[in-house]
């Protein structure tokens, strides 16, 4: 029960956070030509149009140049990495998803992620290091969890995300560019509260900041998801809480892992000391307290 709880409230945080991303992103639209010309919809609309085209061009990306920017290379036959290979095949299938891609990267620090917009083309890739260093149950606890983020669509939901943080700060650009070569005789000045002008301006300046701290709280809220889902998989939350406890305890980064692919990862591939609004990740220690609670 305290399981299937945790997973729904999970899942209405991630629906609370996208939807005020999406409300952030129109006002953040509509501050652009509001401060221009005393206008709100034109901007909210532009907003709309361009985050939705730009989601669409990210979406289209291919899993490939994810795996090739961190170093991964598909493993194609199931006897190169027999364990490895039935484990994905055989939580797939408990999953129900078809089985996806199968990648290594040869670094010693244990690590996972998983990537893809849909079950049909998706891909998993583990370290060398995670073979090596954990055992059975604990490797199955974190392809558990990168399953789940898969069943769970949270790659074409991070990506969608990603896309609209680009977008913020396309138009965070566009306005702050109209704000310093403006000539300052506005015509419209008078459609212009002068103190919502002032708020509108501030909020247009830390608008990428702002966005930025949105779209890592809804990746810290889906690493909670798929631990939760990952232990249902794999019926084995202990083993799943083991495996970030000892990779947390590593201090060793993933050499060949690319920052913007970062929050992909199972646990922090640059193992930073200090835990922030700004992190990529959730604290290990709430993880494991949660899992444990299962």
């Amino acid at each position: 029960m305290i399981l299937h709880k945790q997973i729904q409230q999970n899942k209405w945080k991630t629906v609370l956070l996208v939807g005020l991303f999406v409300v952030f992103l129109l006002l953040v639209g509509s501050i652009v030509t509001y401060t221009q010309t005393g206008d709100w919809l034109s901007g909210l609309i532009i907003a709309g149009v361009i985050g939705l085209i730009y989601s669409i061009i990210m979406i289209a990306s291919s899993t490939k140049i994810v795996m090739s920017m961190n170093g991964a290379i598909e493993v194609t036959e199931p006897q190169q990495y027999a364990f490895l290979w039935h484990t994905i095949e055989n939580l797939s299938m408990v999953a129900r998803i078809p089985r996806p891609k199968i990648y290594l990267i040869d670094d010693p620090s244990p690590n996972a992620f998983a990537t893809g917009i849909s079950p049909e083309n998706a891909a998993v890739a583990v370290t060398t290091g995670l073979l090596e260093i954990l055992n059975r149950e604990e490797i199955e606890g974190v392809i558990a969890h990168e399953i789940a983020h898969i069943k769970n669509y949270d790659i074409r939901l991070t990506t969608i995300v990603l896309a609209l943080v680009s977008v913020v700060a396309l138009l965070s650009s566009i306005g702050s560019r109209f704000m310093f070569f403006s000539s300052g005789n506005n015509r419209n000045d008078q459609k212009q509260n002068p103190i919502l002008l002032i708020v509108s301006l501030l909020l247009l300046i830390l608008s990428p900041i702002i966005a930025t701290y949105i779209q890592l709280a809804i990746s810290r809220n889906r690493e909670y998801l798929a631990d939760a889902s990952g232990a249902e998989l794999c019926r084995n939350p202990l083993a799943l809480a083991s495996a970030l406890r000892k990779i947390a305890g590593i201090d060793l980064p993933v050499r060949s892992a690319n920052p913007s692919s970062a929050m992909l990862y199972f646990s922090d591939p640059f193992k930073k000391k200090i835990q922030t609004l700004f992190s990529t990740h959730p604290p290990v220690e709430e993880r494991i307290s949660r899992l444990e609670q299962m």
